[in-house]
């Protein structure tokens, strides 16, 4: 357990790629902090097992990220509770499928303020701790999308771009400070993310669910597979680990070949 004595904070964790982040995280032994929405039985459920797995502390923090002043405090917390954030990951996100000409501005807005925005609040008050550390982790799952775009994805696949940006200046800046910052950038992973945008799809598209899945989502895909949840997260243990430690300001795909071509 090569993470006892670490604290990792996971936005977007009560579900799916941020749980599983979380469950590996805890498996290696760090304190756990996990955000987001949902059932608040099923969280505490999570959080309590996440302790069983960790032998560890997990704790739950229901921030709003499109609001900084919630950012702060879920930091401060995490800061009052554990010391400070030694592995950062922003994992937390939304989507819209809309054309550009029809795209709501205010989803834009939300997109834009939950997939980019929050990163940016996150990292810039995670960093003092991990400079005085002398070590840190800051990880975002960005997506094949930070790499290339799809239509009717407009808010969505800026914000991607913009995360892959930030993180390597972010890199550039921490080099020198035992902090790495890197990008995962899965493929389709079956989410609740994935899943709940199959009904715009199909309107956008005027096509039916299998046709969504197998024509649009995987379609880009070689393996005609989706990336397992579980396949995201066993990257982040691994930049977590020292041999990762000059592995910074890389964007790491695992897509089933979606952007080798």
């Amino acid at each position: 357990m090569f993470l006892t004595g670490k604290t990792a904070l996971i936005t977007g964790s009560t579900s799916g790629i941020g749980l599983a982040y979380a469950k590996a995280l805890a498996a290696e032994g760090a304190n756990i902090v996990i955000n987001g929405f949902g059932d608040s039985a099923a969280i505490e459920s999570e959080r309590r097992n996440l302790e069983k797995i960790s032998g560890a502390k997990a704790i739950y923090d229901g921030a709003d990220l499109t609001k900084v002043d919630a950012i702060e405090g879920m930091m401060k917390g995490a800061a009052n509770t554990f010391g400070g954030v030694d592995i950062l990951i922003n994992n937390a996100g939304m989507q819209h499928v809309s054309p550009t000409e029809d795209f709501p501005v205010d989803k834009w807005d939300l997109i834009i303020a939950l997939n980019l925005t929050a990163a940016f609040h996150t990292v810039r008050l995670a960093i003092p701790y991990m400079k005085s550390k002398k070590w840190g982790r800051i990880i975002a799952t960005a997506s094949a999308h930070s790499l290339v775009a799809s239509p009717y994805k407009s808010a969505y696949v800026t914000a991607k771009h913009g995360l892959a940006g930030f993180h390597k200046t972010v890199a550039l800046e921490l080099a020198t400070f035992g902090v790495t910052a890197n990008c995962i950038s899965p493929g389709y992973v079956w989410t609740p993310l994935v899943e709940g945008q199959i009904p715009d799809t199909m309107k956008a598209r005027n096509m039916t669910r299998e046709q969504v899945i197998n024509d649009v989502l995987l379609a880009g895909q070689p393996t005609k597979q989706f990336v397992t949840a579980e396949q995201v997260a066993a990257v982040a243990i691994n930049l977590c680990r020292d041999d990762a430690s000059q592995v910074t300001g890389s964007n790491i795909s695992i897509d089933g070949g979606w952007t080798a071509g």
